[in-house]
Parts: structure tokens; C-alpha cells; sequence
């Protein structure tokens, strides 16, 4: 679709500044961008959706990666190289409209603040769970500190400070095991909101860089070792293919296949948050123009792997556990039993740790320790989400300074405040930590979930805006037909969502209802503006 040639100088060498743009070697920001973008969603969701059965859930993972995922990650990625490395609400303002690019911003906002939600209240939620995945955590941070310090002030080698790294990295999830750290709910609230407004703060060498290296071969042994024993455990698959097509899931409520299932399976298959990543920090970052191909494309199709892992071990041995567990739960009343059963036993994330470990031992490498693979997925989990909870600080710090802009020569005193990076980080940490505070994930969840893929369906429009009149290209069709199909059924979601879901839980929680409804409406018509913009400008074309 679009042809890269390292004859083009990046956004990282033009404009350097040693905070954000900052070239960095392809195997350094391809573990950036994935821990980046794959956070707890592409594992979360898949766990919640097997209300419907497993075999949704791996329908929608493989044709949504490939036909909407993957394409919308690298035009999200190349059209911001292309602009100078801004963002891909910065594009949609200038190949469509300003008003278009104004709306974009306000939309991006709104899902920052909610994925912070979302997020904060799933590693709160592990942390207090399983101690020794949050110790292990902390260990992790002294360890990419300690990674960076080696390879950007020391300037050692990569391999040597790849191998030391690693050695850190298994030692970390040792000393959790011997540490574990047991907080308060609120306790880890304020301590989360604290490490975000740092974390996305300093520079991106500092820790972000090291942090997500590192995490990226915490990656490649979970997968390689899921993998393994996905193809070696030959256990059947005791959960359901099917149950029926409206499943109790979000907020106890019927929850139909369509339009839920693109709320329920918010990554893994499709995300509107890997284009902020690719054009937010990614573009920034990016050494060459061919590192991007299998940074964004590739970085998508692994995330659709680790989904598919997830499924698996779900699907073979989630079953049991519950079942272990105490649940009543049985084929026929799956659909509607399910999602409370794993709520109230394996909560979220620790349904899949557990049942990864349970795959694992049921293999040839039973003789690796149960506690070890629960950390070790934990330690996956949890490293994932953190990175996902700060980058998304970041972008939310970047988003502010954009849509201050019209204030820059009109108030230039409001401006240099809201702008400023301690400041422009508080706003989006305070708000999203407030709503992950609530404890409601059941809608929190879906919230950022219709958010996440309304941008989605935003950016593959916007990226066939860009094949069209820059790259000028035939194949627009590519973007511009999962984009339409996309759109259509993340608006029936929003609507479902604000009109089934919501009144219930305004009903007993009212601030936590009442704001994300505000949000929900606001979206909407912000939408509307952005498909009568499109469909305008694309006309005239």
C-alpha cells in the first residue's frame, strides 16, 4: 500500500529532542509498541467473552486482525511518519477538516481517560489478587532503570546489556515470590495514579524504552511457552463453542454477539488505541521507514497470537477450575452463569494466569513449579497493563497540548499551564483513577471498549483519506470497507451500551453512571460530526 524507502529521514532524527523523538533500534521499539498496545485487553477480553463460547471469540481475533487490525495499525503508523510524526487526529485535521480534527482530539481524550479506567482498575485488581505479581512489578521498574542507565548513558552493547536485562528480569520474578506486597484497593489506587504522572513525564529512555524491552522478552517466553503448550497438552476443549447469542455479560445484562462482541474483545483483533500508540509515541521512535511494517503489521498479528493462546487455555481448562472452585456451573446454563462464576472465583485476569498454568502443566513441562508460571503470567499480565496505564498518560499529555493549541497566542498564561507536562499529566491520571476507584469494571470494561474501537473506526477512515489524496493509491478499498463496517457496528454498540447497560447502573452507582453517560452521549454526536465530514469530503474528492 504505501512504499517505504530508508532514503526518507524519520521523525525521530528531523526532530530530535532527546525527550520524545528519539531513534531507537528496531528490536528495542518493536517491544515498546507491542507492550504498548497489548496491555491486559487482548487476554481480558477473550476471558470475558467466553460467555458466548470460543468459538466467537476466535472468529472475531483472527478476521478482525487481519482484515482490520493489521492494516489499521501500519496506515495509522505511516501516515503519522509521513506528517512529521504528529498524531492521526493532527492528519484528520488536515486532509479533512478542522472541525474533523477538533472532534478527533475530544474523542481521543475520552478513550485515554477510560482505558486509564479500565486498566487501573484491572492491575489493582491483580495486584491485591496475587502480592507477588505486584512486588515482581517493582522489581521490574528497578531493573529497566537499571537496563537504561546500561544502554543509553553507558552505551554498552545490546547484547551484553540484553543479557543482563534478562538475568534482571528472572531475578525480578523471583525476589515477588519471596516479597509479596500486600496493599489496600485504595492504596494501589494512589500509588498507581503517582507512578503514571511520572512515568509519562520523564523521558522516554529513562524507563519507557528500557521498561518495554525488557517486557518484551517477558512476552516472548510466555508465548513461546503458552504456545508450546497449546500444540502439546492435547486436552479437549470443555468449554462451549456456542451458547446463544445474547450472553450475560456486561453489567448482568443480555449482551448480543452483535454489535457486543467488538465491546467485549476490545484488542487482540482491532484496537483504536494502537493507532495513538503508532502515531503518538511509535512514529517518534521509528529509525527507518521499513522498521515500520513489522513493527505496527507484525506487532498486531503477535497480539492476535497471544489472543488466541488465551483462548485456548480458557477454552481447555477454564472449565475445571471453576468447577473446582465450587461453581455450579454447568453446558446448559453457561450463558448465563459464566461471567459471575469467573468474576466471583478467578476475577478477570487470574482466570487466564490460572488456566495458562493449568495448560502448561499439562505437558512435558509439568516439572516447571505451579506458582512460577501463575507469577509468570501474572508478571505478563501486569507488565503489559502498567505499560498500556503510562503510554496512555503520555499520549493523554500530548492530546491536551493539541487541543490547547488555539489558546497558545490567545492565553498564552492558561496555555503554558494546561500545557505544561506535570500539569497536562495530572488532568487525564486524576480523572481515569477516579472512575477505576468505583471498583464497577463490568462497566468500565465496555465503556472503554466503545471508545477505544469508535477511534478505530476513525482512524481506518482517516487512514483512507490518506491513501487516497497522499499516497494516491487504488487500494483504498482496504481501509475504507472495514472501516465502514466497522463504524456501523461500533455506533449500534454505543447506542446499545447507553441504553441497556447504563440506566441500571446510574441506578446504584450514580456518579460513576452519570459520567460515563455524559461521555457515552458526547462520543456519539462527536461521531455523527466525523462520518458527515468524511462522507463530504471524500465526495469531493
Amino acid at each position: 500500500m504505501v512504499n517505504c524507502s530508508d532514503q526518507n529521514e524519520t521523525p525521530a532524527h528531523t526532530h530530535y529532542d532527546g525527550v520524545d523523538y528519539i531513534p531507537a533500534k528496531r528490536s528495542v521499539l518493536f517491544g515498546h509498541h507491542f507492550a504498548s498496545i497489548a496491555g491486559a485487553a487482548p487476554i481480558i477480553g477473550p476471558v470475558l467473552a467466553m460467555a458466548w463460547g470460543w468459538l466467537p471469540a476466535i472468529l472475531w481475533v483472527w478476521l478482525g486482525n487481519i482484515f482490520m487490525g493489521a492494516v489499521h495499525d501500519y496506515l495509522a503508523l505511516m501516515s503519522s511518519v509521513r506528517n512529521q510524526g504528529k498524531s492521526i487526529q493532527f492528519v484528520a485535521s488536515d486532509l479533512i477538516t478542522e472541525r474533523t480534527g477538533t472532534t478527533f482530539y475530544w474523542l481521543v481524550f475520552f478513550l485515554l481517560i477510560l482505558v486509564i479506567a479500565a486498566f487501573g482498575a484491572v492491575i489493582t485488581g491483580m495486584f491485591i489478587h496475587d502480592p507477588s505479581v505486584a512486588s515482581s512489578y517493582i522489581f521490574i521498574i528497578i531493573s529497566a532503570l537499571l537496563l537504561g542507565f546500561m544502554m543509553y548513558r553507558l552505551k554498552w552493547n545490546l547484547v551484553i546489556s540484553t543479557v543482563i536485562g534478562i538475568i534482571l528480569l528472572v531475578l525480578s520474578m523471583f525476589l515477588g515470590i519471596k516479597l509479596p506486597i500486600s496493599l489496600s484497593w485504595n492504596s494501589w489506587i494512589a500509588i498507581l495514579f503517582f507512578y503514571i504522572i511520572i512515568a509519562s513525564s520523564i523521558p522516554v529512555n529513562i524507563l519507557l524504552q528500557p521498561r518495554d524491552y525488557l517486557n518484551s522478552w517477558l512476552l516472548y517466553a510466555g508465548l513461546l511457552i503458552g504456545g508450546v503448550a497449546a500444540l502439546f497438552s492435547l486436552h479437549e476443549l470443555t468449554m462451549p463453542a456456542f451458547t446463544r447469542f445474547s450472553a450475560i455479560i456486561s453489567h448482568g445484562k443480555p449482551t448480543p454477539l452483535w454489535p457486543a462482541i467488538v465491546l467485549i474483545i476490545a484488542c487482540g483483533s482491532l484496537s483504536g488505541f494502537h493507532s495513538l500508540v503508532g502515531s503518538g509515541t511509535t512514529s517518534k521512535q521509528l529509525k527507518k521507514e521499513t522498521d515500520a511494517l513489522p513493527i505496527s503489521y507484525g506487532g498486531m498479528l503477535t497480539e492476535g497470537l497471544l489472543s488466541t493462546i488465551v483462548i485456548i487455555a480458557i477454552a481447555g481448562f477454564g472449565f475445571g477450575l471453576l468447577k473446582d472452585a465450587g461453581s455450579n456451573l454447568n453446558i446448559t446454563n453457561w450463558a448465563t452463569k459464566y461471567t459471575d462464576a469467573m468474576m466471583a472465583n478467578y476475577p478477570k485476569a487470574t482466570m487466564f494466569t490460572h488456566s495458562y498454568a493449568e495448560m502448561v502443566r499439562s505437558t512435558f513441562l509439568k516439572f516447571i513449579p505451579h506458582k512460577i508460571i501463575t507469577v509468570l503470567a501474572g508478571m505478563w499480565v501486569a507488565s503489559f497493563a502498567l505499560t498500556t496505564l503510562d503510554t496512555t498518560n503520555r499520549l493523554a499529555r500530548y492530546t491536551i497540548s493539541e487541543i490547547m493549541a488555539p489558546l497558545k497566542n490567545k492565553a498564552k498564561g492558561i496555555y503554558n499551564f494546561l500545557t505544561n507536562k506535570w500539569v497536562a499529566s495530572t488532568i487525564p491520571a486524576a480523572i481515569g483513577m477516579w472512575l477505576a476507584w468505583s471498583k464497577n469494571f463490568t462497566i468500565l470494561w465496555p465503556s472503554f471498549s466503545t471508545a477505544n474501537q469508535l477511534i478505530a473506526s476513525v482512524a481506518l477512515l482517516t487512514g483512507a483519506i490518506w491513501l487516497k489524496k497522499e499516497v494516491k493509491t487504488d487500494k483504498i478499498k482496504i481501509a475504507l470497507i472495514p472501516a465502514l463496517i466497522l463504524w456501523v457496528t461500533v455506533t449500534a454498540a454505543i447506542i446499545w451500551f447507553s441504553v441497556v447497560v447504563l440506566p441500571s447502573t446510574i441506578a446504584k452507582n450514580p456518579a460513576t453512571g452519570i459520567t460515563v453517560l455524559i461521555i457515552e452521549i458526547v462520543m456519539f454526536i462527536l461521531n455523527i460530526l466525523f462520518i458527515i465530514d468524511f462522507a463530504k469530503n471524500y465526495q469531493n474528492e
